[in-house]
């Protein structure tokens, strides 16, 4: 059967997408770039803030509309599969199935069912069909999140932090180099919490280890770490291992102690301050990335401003940043004065104006520095080479790399390239012999 795949929201729900798609493709199915073509459309959601759920509600509609023509069978997967099942069903009766990720381990059962076939294999027997670039791919740690931030919908949708065994990701990280794989990028909603259920300990420095020792892989890239476990020894393990990159990817979320309780994030900001002094002590050039949140309830212009100088001090390399959205069942959604819609876009624009300004003194200071750049496509009318250095991650929230070469360059490639110009998020410059 021709299928049509949708893959919406993060990293870690593409890793749940590429199983499907090695379930899928275990049963013979093939897949199809035109929506038109697809005798099934599947679409693994995203149902973390208001605006995900929005964009994939708007998706569904978008292909419940090919079942004019084509297409037979409408899935629907995911987060707002799992949050919204029986609405889903109730109101869309253009979807043939629902299924949410409880429900994961017998999906090869359910659409076995749906297409009247018997040929897949289970979800958790498939192999990934990677989908991104093949030089680049996830390794999913674990599952859920056991931290109960206030305004987070996660745990009532992935429920509870479940870390997967060592051994197992092992094995497939050696699978991943022996396809090629030269990015391994380690994600989860908490990396660093990795292990604890498991072992009794955080072991994600012992797994880093692991893994830098696979032959093949080039960077290791590290996603989502709770800024409270970035502990020294953490810090001074990944220093002791060149392939990992001093890539520190901490959701802040606030820069007020005040607003972090009510997020019932742990830690201060002086913690913090002295984590991130440890880290740029234990790097020559360490890659410092956040998110922010603003107007959460009771958040005054008094804690925005403290926020506003933490962004100061620190000086962050890359940052993100959302006004607050109100997530149904979560404790932030009943909490009293809330901030209104008009205040928090203001204080957005404000932030990320002068987070611009700091990322380009930022990039300023790479001029005439030679850099490896891991090339992923070219200009086709300009022959400009664009790629990503060790301080952008491939999740196209960072910057890119462009440079002129003289020679040709395979894509996947590791190159050296000096620094000519720098703009916010960019930089530009020339390939080194």
């Amino acid at each position: 059967m021709k299928i049509g795949f949708i893959s919406l929201g993060c990293s870690k729900n593409l890793v749940d997408s590429e199983t499907m798609m090695g379930m899928l493709t275990s049963g013979g199915h093939v897949f199809v770039n035109n929506a038109d073509e697809a005798e099934a459309i599947i679409i693994n959601t995203c149902g973390f803030i208001e605006s995900a759920k929005e964009e994939a509600i708007k998706t569904i509609f978008q292909m419940a509309e090919k079942k004019k023509h084509n297409c037979r069978y409408l899935v629907v997967t995911g987060c707002l599969a799992q949050r919204y099942k029986e609405s889903l069903q109730q109101e869309i009766p253009e979807i043939d199935a629902v299924i949410s990720i409880r429900e994961y381990p017998y999906m090869h059962e359910i659409l076995n069912s749906l297409f009247h076939e018997t040929s897949l294999t289970s979800y958790s027997k498939s192999e990934r069909l990677i989908s991104s670039k093949p030089w680049t791919a996830y390794l999913k740690i674990a599952e859920g999140c056991s931290n109960r931030c206030t305004y987070c919908a996660i745990p009532l949708i992935r429920g509870d932090n479940v870390s997967v065994p060592m051994e197992k990701l092992l094995d497939e990280a050696r699978h991943l180099a022996h396809q090629g794989v030269k990015e391994l990028v380690l994600i989860a909603q908490d990396t660093t919490k990795y292990g604890i259920d498991l072992y009794g300990k955080l072991s994600l420095l012992d797994l880093l280890q692991k893994i830098h020792a696979i032959e093949g892989f080039h960077w290791i890239r590290i996603l989502y770490m709770y800024p409270d476990e970035i502990t020294d020894e953490l810090v001074e393990g990944i220093a002791k291992l060149p392939k990992v990159l001093p890539y520190f990817d901490i959701p802040m979320q606030h820069g007020s102690d005040d607003m972090l309780k009510l997020m019932n994030r742990r830690g201060s900001i002086r913690d913090v301050k002295a984590m991130i002094a440890n880290i740029r002590r234990s790097f020559s050039r360490a890659t410092l990335r956040t998110t922010f949140i603003v107007g959460f309830p009771k958040e005054t212009e008094k804690e925005f401003q403290e926020l506003m100088s933490f962004i100061e001090d620190v000086r962050w390399d890359r940052v993100g940043a959302f006004a607050y959205s109100p997530e149904e069942d979560t404790p932030a959604y009943t909490m009293k004065e809330q901030v209104a819609e008009d205040i928090k876009e203001q204080r957005l624009q404000t932030l990320m104006k002068r987070q611009e300004e700091i990322s380009l003194e930022n990039q300023k200071q790479m001029i005439g520095k030679t850099i490896e750049v891991l090339v992923e496509s070219q200009d086709g009318l300009m022959g400009i080479y664009r790629g990503r250095d060790s301080s952008s991650a491939p999740d196209g929230v960072d910057g890119i790399v462009m440079f002129k070469s003289d020679r040709a360059i395979p894509f996947g490639s590791f190159v050296q390239v000096r620094i000519t110009e720098a703009l916010p998020h960019d930089l530009r410059g020339e390939e080194v012999a």
